[in-house]
């Protein structure tokens, strides 16, 4: 299923985190994007994609089962209401899906953190722009403290949050949530979702704010240098810009810019979420999987 030497995969949506992957996937030594799937030949995404010479479908998942050949790798960057009847009507075709959707379908995966879960699963969620910023420094932290209570606070500028995103604002939050419980343990759980209109727009940013004992200035600061640093290692405009350690308080701030493309730099919701999809992609494809969707968990 390769070709010249690198795995074959589509993206299925062609809104403005569809394109960006696309583009992304384009850049990779591992990674061949054979197809991008939407439903409306004049739509801007697809104007795009044909734009940078990518093969284009119109007719959604219809467009992708009616390929030659499956696809080793579908990244769905559609909503989450739609998840569900894709990963369904592709399991027969041995594909393995990487959702951008908050569906909570498959198996959330910040890959910093656990990333060699991919390789054993056929579904990957990739949570939510916010959940991929916070997660890596909100897990490091609770790993070597007591934290009672998190709340997140997500800022994206309105030109960086598409149609797909504002039809799941309920289900983004919830799967943020679900997943901060998942990673952290802790119990007591708060996300938010700012879409601001500022102009010029907001920069891309995520607040952190914990309520525990024992925190300790050097320690916390360790953690979060240390879980900053491994989601640099894909998302290079990710950066720590406070952090601020009380006896029982810790306030963390992050923000994300793009790394250039067709997104403009504050984008870094799109960046991040599309950065890290493709990064747990490329780990199935250099881990050899050329047969994508067999039973290997």
């Amino acid at each position: 299923m390769k070709h010249n030497g690198r795995l074959p995969v589509a993206v299925l949506g062609a809104g403005l985190i569809g394109v960006d992957l696309a583009e992304k996937i384009m850049r990779s030594e591992f990674l061949d994007c054979g197809l991008v799937v939407g439903r409306d030949e004049g739509t801007p995404g697809l104007r795009q994609a044909a734009e940078l010479g990518l093969p284009i479908g119109t007719r959604g998942i219809e467009s992708l089962l009616e390929a030659p050949e499956p696809f080793a790798i579908v990244f769905d960057a559609t909503n989450a209401m739609a998840h569900a009847e894709h990963a369904e009507r592709l399991s027969l075709s041995g594909t393995k899906l990487v959702d951008l959707t908050p569906s909570k379908v498959g198996r959330m995966v910040i890959p910093s953190v656990n990333g060699e879960e991919v390789l054993s699963s056929d579904d990957i969620n990739m949570i939510s722009c916010g959940g991929q910023a916070s997660i890596p420094i909100l897990h490091a932290i609770t790993q070597a403290h007591r934290v009672d209570y998190v709340e997140v606070v997500t800022t994206a500028a309105s030109p960086s949050v598409g149609r797909s995103t504002r039809l799941n604002l309920d289900e983004y939050i919830e799967t943020t949530q679900d997943a901060v419980r998942d990673f952290t343990g802790v119990k007591d759980v708060k996300a938010i979702l700012n879409i601001s209109p500022a102009k010029p727009p907001a920069t891309f940013r995520v607040a952190m704010s914990m309520l525990g004992e024992g925190f300790g200035t050097a320690s916390v600061n360790a953690a979060v240098e240390a879980a900053a640093d491994r989601v640099r290692s894909f998302v290079t405009g990710y950066r720590i810009t406070a952090c601020v350690v009380e006896e029982t308080k810790v306030f963390v701030a992050a923000e994300v810019t793009s790394s250039g493309g067709r997104i403009p730099r504050y984008a870094g919701n799109l960046d991040i979420i599309n950065s890290a999809a493709v990064h747990v992609a490329e780990r199935c494809a250099a881990a050899g999987l050329a047969s994508i969707g067999t039973e290997t968990s």
